[in-house]
């Protein structure tokens, strides 16, 4: 008996160290029981120290990749990560205007945890134009909301709720608002939908001490897409999300990955025995 599975699509960029991008998207798809299907926005040069090279792909062949995974799957919920440079962006755009690719979720990625910058100035206007108008919502973190409302990075929750209702006017559905990289005993993200600005929804979970954590942003808003074309509102997705992140955060303590800011664990403790 053939079964149908939920498809999400990521379109994003590769990290060559598996922690992040399209790498951190597929695991997240996977252990979230959604299948997971691909478009390469750049290639990156990267381990858990930093990434020391990005090669962008040239837009056709963006297109092309596009096309052919809208034309063959039923893709239920799509979101976007490091796009790189504008030309990828315009790729981007004007395949979601030839497809429907289902809900988007928008992660506008512009730094990496490392701080190597991975979205060229001009992308970012693009970004605000085109893409971020077509999203079901955006996962921006504390310092890529401000850049894209050109005011000062939040520092409480009414900082965060503030600036998320002031993103609702770049045209998004709705707009989550990553609070890791706040201080306190518990990590609080906040959700503001454009059909109701007025509420905003806090998702909370216990901070967790690890230097684990590269491919968060990735994960969290893969794990939403992953929620969304599962059939779950939005805001379920996003508490679902939070809860799937704060796990492989507390799994992933432990994990002795590479040098530098390793990888959360998106299996959740589910691996083989070492060799």
């Amino acid at each position: 008996m053939s079964t149908s599975p939920s498809i999400a699509l990521t379109i994003a960029g590769s990290d060559s160290s598996g922690g992040a991008g399209i790498q951190a998207d597929l695991k997240t798809f996977s252990a979230l029981g959604v299948y997971g299907a691909s478009v390469i926005a750049a290639l990156t040069a990267q381990n858990t120290q930093g990434v020391t090279g990005v090669l962008a792909v040239p837009p056709d062949f963006i297109a092309l990749q596009i096309d052919a995974v809208a034309r063959d799957l039923k893709v239920g919920a799509t979101k976007t990560g490091m796009l790189g440079e504008a030309s990828a962006v315009e790729a981007v755009c004007d395949g979601l205007e030839r497809h429907d690719l289902g809900p988007l979720v928008v992660d506008p990625v512009m730094v990496a945890t490392s701080g190597d910058v991975l979205l060229a100035p001009d992308a970012i206007d693009l970004v605000t134009r085109r893409l971020i108008p077509r999203a079901a919502v955006i996962t921006p973190n504390l310092a890529e909301a401000a850049r894209l409302l050109g005011s000062a990075v939040a520092v409480n929750i009414h900082d965060m709720e503030m600036q998320a209702r002031d993103l609702l006017a770049l045209g998004c559905g709705a707009v989550l608002i990553k609070g890791g990289h706040m201080t306190g005993d518990e990590a609080i993200d906040v959700l503001v939908v454009r059909e109701s600005p007025e509420r905003a929804h806090r998702f909370s979970a216990a901070r967790i001490e690890t230097r684990n954590t590269h491919g968060t942003g990735c994960t969290l808003s893969a794990a939403i897409a992953a929620g969304l074309a599962g059939g779950l509102s939005l805001i379920e997705a996003a508490s679902a999300a939070k809860r799937f992140l704060a796990d492989a955060l507390a799994e992933g303590r432990s994990l002795a990955i590479g040098k530098g800011s390793g990888p959360v664990d998106h299996l959740l403790g589910r691996r083989g025995p070492s060799r």
